[in-house]
């Protein structure tokens, strides 16, 4: 019984389940990528190069025993049991990737950007003698040492680090000046 709720306590830990949010939208990012590319981005290649379908760009390697090349696409090839070098897929799933790692790093570039300006915006520079993260007290995660809430939980932890006495300011309903 013990392993179950241990199991149960690790599969909701916030940080599991992010992950899995994670891997299940970069899934789906991953799908509008490859259409981006196959459907918007090879064919205009395609067509300066004069073919709009790079997928049966192979180099033969050994013809096959069923049948002797020339084979007219990379399918008639592999049906013949002929040994191929693909880089035309290969090209394909080069540029899919190159396409997701451009978005990929557009984001986080975003987000870092709009980290920094919510930090100058508040005026939480980071002081040299500050640690990086603290401890909440009700759920014992780690969390950075300027959060007022804790990310797993949802307690206030307020400004002194401590989620017993929350700033008046962070407790919603609280008027400011009390």
């Amino acid at each position: 019984m013990a392993l179950l709720s241990d199991f149960k306590t690790f599969a909701l830990r916030g940080n599991l389940v992010d992950l899995a949010i994670g891997f299940t939208v970069g899934a789906a990012f991953t799908t509008v990528a490859q259409s981006l590319v196959n459907d918007l981005l090879m064919p205009p290649i395609g067509l300066v190069l004069g073919d709009t379908d790079f997928s049966d760009y192979y180099l033969l390697l050994r013809e096959g025993d069923a049948a002797a090349g020339p084979y007219a696409t990379l399918e008639a090839a592999t049906e013949a049991g002929a040994v191929t070098l693909n880089y035309g897929a290969f090209l394909t799933h080069l540029l899919t990737f190159l396409v997701v790692a451009v978005a990929v790093f557009v984001l986080v570039r975003a987000v870092r950007r709009a980290s920094e300006e919510i930090r100058d915006e508040f005026g939480q520079a980071d002081a040299p003698d500050q640690p990086a993260t603290k401890k909440c007290a009700y759920c014992r995660e780690t969390v950075p040492y300027a959060a007022s809430r804790c990310a797993h939980c949802t307690s206030f932890l307020g400004t002194d680090g401590g989620p017993l006495n929350p700033d008046a300011a962070l407790t919603p309903g609280t008027p400011a000046s009390a």
